[in-house]
């Protein structure tokens, strides 16, 4: 399955991702912004869980079975830009700021504002359309309590 998703996101002009690749690459998206500090902490699996689980009413146990799935995912994939150019199709502009939110949120998670996971941030926000300003408002709503 890997396999085939990975395929598809290295392709010179990928399709859109049907949704379950589509709910899977963000999942491994989070996974690489919780891991860009080399501490993937339980507290940001957790958060990752949660906002899985928002995004996607999901169980909880769901939550964590494509957290899971996402860590595999994430491990064998070669670069933050192929998930972001996948997310940026099968997320239209204007919800795109909630994805930044989910992002920073699970960032934070550990309470911990590391400079490599920043920096992904940074890279990904650029690669989904968004500005600084746009990334800067979406940390924000989090650390006022957002997710």
């Amino acid at each position: 399955m890997f396999e085939a998703l990975l395929r598809r996101m290295m392709a010179p002009a990928p399709n859109r991702l049907p949704d379950p690749e589509a709910h899977l690459a963000l999942a491994a998206l989070l996974v690489r912004i919780a891991r860009a500090d080399n501490d993937y902490s339980v507290a940001e699996m957790a958060r990752i869980d949660r906002v899985l689980s928002s995004h996607y009413t999901l169980s909880p146990f769901a939550a964590a079975k494509l957290r899971a799935e996402a860590e595999v995912l994430e491990a064998e994939a070669p670069d933050t830009v192929r998930f972001t150019r996948a997310l940026k199709e099968a997320v239209a502009h204007e919800d795109r700021a909630g994805l930044m939110q989910s992002l920073w949120a699970v960032a934070l998670a550990d309470g911990n504002r590391a400079a490599e996971e920043e920096q992904v941030l940074r890279l990904v926000a650029n690669l989904l359309g968004l500005t600084d300003r746009d990334s800067a408002l979406a940390r924000q709503a989090v650390q006022r309590g957002g997710l």
